[in-house]
């Protein structure tokens, strides 16, 4: 059966990116090789670590209760909370007896096809910088923060951190069938926004829901969102937010169902009938969605973050 990922690739060797693949160009600074990889992991001084450990702090004010409990354990296996921006290599000395993952520095965003190798070679790239005290609150490319505390936690889950290997190795499928918009919004709505049915509680196992401390409350408990129980196909034609908090989560059962759902599933067929574009808004609910909460989407109505509205 055709899978999420290609058969028998060489995923070793770092793919060529042909020119006719749709993907946001981006410049390599001269420092790093095509691997994208920082020489080593920046020297962070007394300001950076108070920065996380400040950030730390305020997050751990929210999560509980709301955070999945995988990742509330992935936080205690890897003690990110002993101070300070934790050490690459005693974190992937860690990560790697857990799930045989690592972390790996990377100057900022990364190409797409240099991203799904390290993934899924099971490196995970973080943002070698960590954010001011001028952009504590919102920072557009992600740092340190985000990539350490909201990403790797997740990865001492052995389901999950297969499903992260599994999708860097779906990007060559992806490529070959011009099809990373449809990925990238299939990690989106997983990896970065989604949501678990954890019990009778919607709690979150996003990174960008779990490294803010808005989104995390306004994601599992605020009216305004639509809650929908994760379709793949359906995801993979849906629009999302990059700026702002989300007018529509997915929720999945469990990290096995994540799993069954996007590895087992035949891509082929999937990528042969999308198209280029998105067929769905962020906002929509449509007749095959198995609807957890109908948002009443105020605060996209009332024009999210940029007019002030009250994410409610």
């Amino acid at each position: 059966m055709a899978t999420l990922a290609e058969p028998q690739t060489d995923f070793t060797r770092l793919p060529d990116m042909d020119e006719s693949v749709f993907t946001a160009p981006l410049k390599r600074p001269d420092h790093v090789g095509e691997d994208w990889l920082e020489p080593k992991q920046t020297e962070y001084d007394s300001e950076d670590d108070a920065i996380w450990n400040d950030l730390f702090a305020r997050q751990m004010q929210v999560l509980p209760g709301r955070a999945a409990t995988a990742f509330m354990h992935g936080l205690e296996k890897l003690d990110l909370g002993k101070g300070g921006v934790p050490d690459f290599g005693e974190l992937s000395e860690n990560l790697n007896k857990l799930t045989g993952w690592s972390v790996v520095p990377v100057p900022m965003l990364i190409p797409d096809h240099v991203f799904f190798w390290h993934l899924a070679n099971r490196r995970f790239p973080a943002g070698n910088f960590i954010r001011t005290r001028e952009t504590f609150d919102y920072i557009q490319e992600p740092d340190v923060f985000h990539d350490v505390f909201g990403h790797v936690p997740m990865l001492t889950d052995p389901t999950y951190a297969d499903y992260m290997a599994e999708y860097g190795k779906a990007g060559w499928k992806a490529m070959r069938y011009n099809r990373l918009k449809a990925l990238g919004s299939l990690y989106w709505y997983t990896v970065e926004f989604g949501l678990l049915q954890e019990k009778d509680e919607i709690r979150a196992y996003g990174a960008g829901i779990l490294s803010g401390p808005t989104e995390v409350v306004y994601a599992t408990e605020a009216e305004s969102p639509n809650r929908i129980m994760l379709n793949v196909d359906r995801v993979m034609r849906t629009d999302y937010v990059i700026s702002d908090l989300q007018p529509t989560y997915f929720v999945i059962e469990s990290f096995e169902d994540l799993f069954r759902q996007t590895v087992e599933r035949d891509f082929d067929k999937l990528y042969r009938n999308l198209g280029p574009g998105f067929t769905y808004a962020n906002t929509a609910v449509i007749d095959i969605d198995y609807v957890v909460n109908r948002g009443t989407l105020e605060y996209t109505l009332r024009g999210g973050r940029g007019s002030g509205a009250a994410p409610v």
